[in-house]
């Protein structure tokens, strides 16, 4: 008998056979339908799946024999990963110098071998796809070929778990990122809306107290510091809204009627402008997630409050149900979005040149948080838009 060589890159071998993480794990049906399909396409009665580790054979799968490895030493894999040949037959190792008094040979009567390597895309041999007989024999060429195919689809198979598990693998990562993420946007909004409110407290005291000792560029600097504080306050508040939103889409459905959740956001709102909102002509009874719903049309009319230049805004809500689903829409008079701007206007922080009426530029954390609830909620929300006549966006969201 003589042992295998190892290949001389046998080190850079080894780690490829481990990344696939499959040493040592158990049968699974997808390899085991290929050794039983090659088993009967070669008319022998043993066929293997293998995977050469640094001592030893592991039989990743077995048809005709019940073991999960052996010693690489006395292996045929071991030989048939070192051929140049697609597909490595001994005939009859009783006459072959390599396998003469070899165990598999003399006590498992294995007397014919066929192996093809199962090589990985950088070109490593993994193992082997491999047929035994207990009688010397030859295989056509139908079947060499057949068999070199199914190793193909073994190496599919093995490369499409380790892509999944590293699939698998990012997503925790992201998962575990995302939430260090909302943990951190709720620390910084709740450890910055007091030094914030404090700011905008210290402004007003400044101008009353000292306001007729400033010229008119200190009282519009006082102006500027105040409007800054807003700003960022607001800024903050719906970053932690967007981040809180899976929270917000969980909540339990209740049921409520659309006019008053209408009248409930409109009085949050606080309007100080010349505004005329149109309710639907009829009240809906609804079973929905409510507070997800609120968010969504709060956020939906602040933006047609925002995001308008005319003396009189002009708001259109509407609803209707139907079987599956309930659908809204909110339509405005106001400045409307460009065309070319539609397409991202729903990502983060995506946000378009306009500036709302009153000087401010958007931070578009709004209408993704928008997109992310109805997402949540089954829905799916659409937006149409003309460039100085107003903005339409319709959303539906799922009964059940």
């Amino acid at each position: 008998m003589i042992s295998p060589d190892f290949p001389p890159d046998e080190r850079e071998r080894l780690i490829a056979v481990r990344s696939y993480n499959l040493l040592d794990t158990l049968p699974e049906k997808d390899f085991d339908n290929i050794t039983s399909l090659a088993a009967n396409i070669c008319d022998v009665p043993i066929c293997l799946i293998t995977l050469l580790d640094a001592e030893r054979n592991f039989l990743k799968s077995c048809y005709g024999v019940s073991l999960t490895e052996s010693p690489r030493e006395t292996s045929f894999c071991g030989h048939a990963i070192l051929e140049e040949n697609k597909i490595f037959i001994v005939e009859d190792a009783r006459k072959d110098e390599r396998f003469k008094n070899n165990p598999l040979v003399t006590s498992m009567k294995a007397i014919f071998y066929a192996g093809v390597p199962l090589i990985n895309p950088e070109g490593y041999p993994l193992g082997t796809l491999c047929v035994f007989d207990t009688k010397p024999r030859t295989l056509s060429k139908k079947q060499k070929l057949t068999l070199v195919a199914l190793a193909h689809q073994v190496v599919n198979l093995f490369d499409a778990r380790k892509r999944n598990r590293i699939l698998l693998t990012l997503q925790d990562e992201l998962k575990e990122r995302n939430e260090e993420l909302k943990h951190f946007a709720g620390i910084v909004s709740h450890d910055m809306k007091m030094p914030l409110a404090n700011i905008i407290i210290t402004s007003d005291i400044l101008r009353t107290k000292y306001g007729s000792l400033l010229d008119k560029q200190g009282n519009e600097y006082l102006d500027y510091l105040k409007q800054s504080s807003f700003t960022l306050s607001e800024y903050i508040t719906g970053l932690l809204d967007h981040y809180e939103s899976n929270k917000t889409a969980a909540a339990k459905k209740e049921t409520f009627d659309t006019q008053d959740l209408l009248e409930e956001i409109i009085e949050l709102l606080n309007i100080d402008v010349d505004c005329e909102i149109n309710l639907p002509d009829e009240n809906m009874e609804m079973h929905a997630n409510k507070s997800a719903l609120e968010q969504i049309i709060l956020n939906l009319v602040a933006n047609s409050l925002k995001y308008n230049d005319k003396d009189k805004i002009k708001i259109d809500i509407d609803c209707y149900k139907d079987t599956d689903y309930y659908y809204f829409s909110v339509t405005d008079n106001g400045i409307g979005i460009p065309t070319e701007e539609l397409d991202h206007i729903f990502e983060l922080f995506a946000t378009t040149n306009n500036i709302d009426r009153y000087g401010k530029k958007g931070h578009g954390i709004g209408l993704s948080t928008v997109k992310k609830l109805v997402d949540k909620l089954n829905g799916e929300v659409k937006i149409s838009s003309k460039l100085g006549e107003g903005t339409t966006f319709e959303f539906s969201i799922q009964k059940s």
